[in-house]
């Protein structure tokens, strides 16, 4: 049975009360569509990555076009990789990538000079156009500053994937796995302080590739959580709430994921979203999790109003529930299908 519900409220103040475990007046969205926002506002992905400008006018836009409670201020996942050091792809009209790292052995971690993400270009575009969103829209809708890679996913950056995932199974060289870790959460930490100091509403990460389709479980909490722990200690430390996304099938480590202390967890679409209900339930918000591509970027308006029914659905008996896609939006998702997911969830 639902409980009794609040007033009329602001996009701010009803991802507060999701965050909390009190009823909002309504289920709130929070959409993970940087690329579509981008191309809805006609300008490439570099103009998007380059101008803060330009990049808080984009989520500006993209929150009035579709009223949405928040945005979620996401580039790349690669803007901490660049600051370190590692080779970055800054496409035209993609989002930078990563091609292997730049560490030829894990030996190298004990020569690593100090990086300051506060001097690194792409970081300081990030952080002002979330301080312009903060200004300008901060006292209606929810700003979520994303503070791209956490420790295991800038070090399988940092050392390539194939080379991290081979140091940290082969368990020869743990100590300095946990070194170049240690080194990895130093700088995450740095890119949540700056953003911290934007007076956004909440700071997040990604580590796409800790889940299960990648690392084993027992890996995971060996390797992935102790740091993710980390980083939420110190987001709650600078007075903000903090959210994880995870990319892939999770089924097999969502107990554990309970013990990071994220305030939330965007979950991709691939798992269960009941298994995810049952596990997070009155513990923390759930947030995600319809498939971005398959459903909101290639399915009819009438295949995501479904969906979108299934997972309302399914989260009905509980506040702690945020609308999302399970991970980024392609950028070519017709406008029409948005609509639909929004019109559906404001319908109920």
């Amino acid at each position: 049975m639902r409980r009794e519900r609040m007033g009329k409220l602001n996009g701010r103040e009803r991802i507060d009360a999701a965050l909390k475990g009190e009823w909002p007046d309504r289920t709130p969205i929070m959409l993970h569509n940087f690329m579509m926002a981008a191309r809805e506002a006609g300008v490439t992905m570099k103009q998007f990555r380059e101008d803060p400008v330009v990049m808080a006018r984009v989520f500006g836009e993209s929150m009035e076009r579709y009223d949405l409670d928040s945005v979620m201020v996401d580039v790349d996942t690669v803007t901490l990789s660049g600051a370190v050091g590692v080779e970055v792809d800054l496409p035209e009209d993609n989002p930078g990538r990563s091609h292997g790292g730049f560490m030829k052995s894990l030996e190298e971690v004990n020569d690593l000079e100090p990086a300051d993400v506060r001097k690194y270009w792409r970081a300081q575009v990030w952080v002002e156009a979330v301080r312009l969103l903060v200004k300008d829209y901060g006292s209606e809708r929810f700003i979520r500053g994303n503070c791209d890679q956490d420790p295991f996913s800038l070090a399988a950056s940092m050392r390539g994937m194939d080379h991290w995932l081979m140091d940290v199974a082969g368990r020869e060289n743990d100590e300095l796995v946990h070194k170049l870790l240690e080194y990895c959460t130093s700088i995450t930490n740095q890119f949540l302080s700056m953003m911290a100091e934007t007076g956004c509403h909440m700071l997040s990460n990604g580590d796409s590739p800790a889940g299960p389709d990648v690392l084993s479980p027992r890996l995971y909490a060996e390797f992935a959580l102790p740091y993710e722990q980390r980083v939420a200690e110190h987001s709650h430390a600078l007075g903000l709430p903090y959210l994880l996304h995870i990319c892939g099938k999770t089924d097999r480590i969502l107990k554990q994921m309970l013990e990071i202390g994220a305030d939330g967890l965007e979950i991709d679409y691939k798992t269960d979203m009941r298994m995810a209900h049952d596990t997070f339930k009155d513990k923390l918000t759930f947030v995600g999790n319809i498939d971005p591509s398959e459903v909101i970027a290639r399915g009819t308006p009438e295949l995501v109003k479904q969906k979108t029914d299934e997972l309302l659905d399914v989260f009905a008996d509980t506040p702690r529930f945020i609308l999302n896609a399970g991970c980024a939006i392609p950028a070519d998702t017709p406008p029409e299908n948005i609509r639909a997911m929004c019109s559906c969830l404001r319908s109920r």
